[in-house]
Formats: C-alpha cells, sequence, structure tokens
C-alpha cells in the first residue's frame, strides 16, 4: 500500500511567531514577526521533518515601538538590509508521548546557523466549516541571541543590562492541508 504524502502550508491568519526577552533586567518586552511562510509535509499524521521549512522576514519584527523596530532592523541585531529572512530547516522529529514532539534543526540568523531544539504540542487535525483539512501546534523554546551575533547591549547605572541575552521563543501554528 502506497504512502500518501500530504503537502502543508501555514495559515497565517491563524499562526504567530512570538519572542521575548528580559527588558532592563525586570520585565519582558514582547514581539513578533508577522510576516513569514512555513510549509511541511506528512505521511497520514505523522510530520516529515526535513520537510519542515520556514522562513521569516526579518523586516517584520515588531514590538509596538517604530524607533525599537528601526533599531531591531538595523546592523546593531538582524540588519535586514544584509540578512533579509530568518530560516529554520527540521532535521528531525522525537515523539515524547501522544500529543507532545521535540523538533529538531537548523535556526539561521545574519548567517550564523545553530542547531536548535523546539518542544512541540500537537493540537490535532480537524476539518473547518469550509471543508479545509487543517492542524495546528504550539511549539517553544529559548535560545541566546548572542550565538546569532546579536549582541549589542548597554550597561546600566544600577548594574545589570538593558537587554537580557536569553530569548523564550512561542509559536501558534496552523497548517491547511494544500494537497
Amino acid at each position: 500500500m502506497d504512502t500518501i504524502i500530504t503537502k502543508w502550508v501555514v495559515d497565517s491568519t491563524h499562526s504567530r511567531i512570538l519572542f521575548k526577552v528580559k527588558h532592563l533586567m525586570i520585565t519582558n518586552l514582547k514581539g513578533e514577526f508577522t510576516d513569514f511562510r512555513l510549509e511541511a509535509q506528512s505521511e497520514g499524521t505523522k510530520f516529515i521533518a526535513d520537510s519542515i521549512k520556514l522562513n521569516i522576514d526579518a523586516s517584520s519584527v515588531f514590538t509596538n515601538n517604530d524607533d525599537r523596530d528601526n533599531h531591531l532592523r538595523s546592523p546593531d541585531f538582524f540588519d535586514v538590509d544584509v540578512f533579509k529572512e530568518i530560516t529554520f530547516s527540521g532535521s528531525s522529529i522525537k515523539k515524547i508521548d501522544d500529543n507532545d514532539f521535540e523538533l529538531t534543526g537548523l535556526l539561521s540568523i545574519k548567517g550564523i546557523v545553530h542547531e536548535i531544539t523546539l518542544d512541540v504540542e500537537f493540537g490535532g487535525i480537524i476539518r473547518d466549516s469550509w471543508g479545509n483539512e487543517k492542524t495546528g501546534f504550539s511549539l517553544r523554546t529559548k535560545i541566546n541571541r548572542k550565538d546569532w551575533g546579536l549582541s549589542w547591549n548597554e550597561s546600566l547605572d544600577a548594574g545589570g543590562v538593558l537587554i537580557g541575552n536569553e530569548v523564550r521563543i512561542t509559536a501558534e501554528i496552523q497548517f491547511v492541508n494544500v494537497s
């Protein structure tokens, strides 16, 4: 019996990629990337790790403050004139239990590539009111921004730094079957 390969693309109106980082060492600053493409394939309900491809338009960074967003787009951070995209390419999926997985792959920011692992919660597969087959996932991980050359910072007079190094990344992803 032949295995059916299903192609999934992100439903961008129901998906978000978010981040948060310490600001002034006392609160979290939150932001998101508003423009991204994500595709994957599955064999039945089993997703194929190396088919998971994410491309984020680095200039779509949004923190609800124009000055900060422009600084994040500058060479101090994402340098979007030179490095237009942030990418992730899956390499393996490990099943933890029925709904929890670990997705490992390569994250590229500013041309610097490191392997990361994301905790993934599978939400299920359902047909929506218009007959579209959908599936959903919640993802989370944390990275050290300095590992990708995002090292700009300022020391505070009271001690500590303006921006923490640990960045927590979360995503709510809804896919639609386009096979």
